[in-house]
């Protein structure tokens, strides 16, 4: 069978601590295998076909999605995340049907308004564990989705879910999923994905930054890595307008990044010669790093993005906003469940009122969130 075929191709072309789908641990409900694609691939696209990836093309980035289209949503900003995740983990011989899936996976437990939705639900939760996006995301693939007669969710092997899991979170919680490793560290393809997110929302958020204006290229010019993206661009005696001459900068700091990142983790992976994937998992190293300078150069762009651009005053309207709207979304729902679609309010049941709730207001888009709540007021 073709998948047999792949899963020799893996064995003999990935790197010995890469993980393997022929080696994968599984799904908690057994499947048959399929005959022409491997666990991995098979977990790449029940992802792209659910419904919570496709509300993610209407789901805040930096920007809420009416502010203009050629912004990037939670969506685009998944797909540059898994097309730079693929680079890395084949410049590493890693599995990039796994770096690809976790890649495209990572955001489905998103709210609505980006972060200040998981701020205001976050809030509210707090005296039941909290709200946090990573989490939320397991929920989503684990619970939330119905697309199957056999089983809740999507029923992601272990090694996907893991790796979902440990995204830039606090997994270290027993009860989110007590039939995953959360003693371990992540893997490389998970570690991968964590910067790749990193990568991604750094460059493209100062894309988005300059195009709305609130963004200033002569403060960015004052910024190592952006100069750099200067100097090259003169070196190359170019002559474009600002835009093309902006686009190439950002293009080039993706480059100069990414181009550092592999080569670090490889002379990285080369000196803690790792034999295994369980090698990777049990020494909890993060192996895939920048080197020092460029990790500063990085943490330099993110600190200016904190300071000019995610605490803009408009922006910061925007996230009073979106705390407002989901917090009176969930009130109004806490008090009148009778309003829930029928799909929502059977699930409910008096130990997991506010839970299911959460789901239903964190699987919202943006527009259909405020349309909500304009109904709602109106009443």
């Amino acid at each position: 069978m073709l998948r047999e075929k792949l899963e020799r191709i893996e064995m003999d072309t990935l790197a010995s601590y890469a993980l393997k789908s022929s080696r994968s641990r599984g799904r908690r409900y057994p499947e048959t295998k399929h005959p022409y694609r491997t666990e991995f691939q098979r977990d790449r696209d029940r992802i792209v076909h659910s419904t919570a990836f496709r509300r993610l093309q209407y789901k805040t980035q930096v920007f809420v999605n009416h502010e203009g289209d050629h912004y990037r949503t939670r969506l685009t900003h998944t797909m540059e995340v898994a097309i730079i995740s693929r680079s890395i983990a084949r410049a590493l011989r890693l599995n990039e049907d796994l770096t690809e899936a976790l890649a495209l996976a990572h955001d489905l437990g998103h709210t609505p308004f980006g972060h200040s939705g998981e701020e205001a639900l976050n809030e509210i939760l707090s005296d039941k564990g909290g709200f946090e996006h990573n989490r939320q995301c397991l929920r989503v693939v684990d619970i939330v989705e119905r697309r199957y007669p056999d089983f809740p969710g999507l029923n992601l092997t272990f090694e996907l879910r893991e790796g979902i899991l440990k995204h830039h979170s606090n997994y270290n919680i027993p009860d989110i999923a007590p039939d995953l490793d959360i003693v371990s560290g992540p893997s490389l393809e998970s570690q991968i994905v964590n910067i790749a997110d990193e990568i991604a929302y750094n460059c493209h958020d100062v894309d988005d930054g300059l195009s709305s204006g609130i963004l200033d290229e002569k403060k960015l010019g004052k910024l190592s890595v952006w100069k750099r993206g200067e100097d090259s661009y003169s070196q190359n005696r170019v002559n474009f307008d600002d835009r093309t001459r902006r686009h190439f900068i950002v293009r080039f700091l993706i480059n100069y990044l990414i181009t550092d990142l592999v080569e670090n983790s490889q002379k990285a992976i080369v000196s803690d010669s790792p034999s295994s994937a369980d090698d990777i998992r049990v020494n909890h190293k993060m192996l895939i790093q920048f080197s020092g300078p460029v990790k500063y150069e990085n943490s330099e762009l993110k600190q200016f993005l904190g300071e000019n651009l995610y605490r803009n005053e408009k922006l910061l309207f925007m996230a009073d906003e979106a705390r407002k709207i989901v917090g009176i979304l969930f009130a109004y729902y806490i008090e009148n469940p009778r309003h829930l679609p029928p799909h929502i309010l059977t699930g409910i049941t008096p130990d997991f009122v506010d839970l299911v709730i959460a789901d239903y207001i964190a699987g919202m888009t943006d527009r259909f969130a405020k349309a909500e709540y304009d109904k709602l007021i109106g009443r």
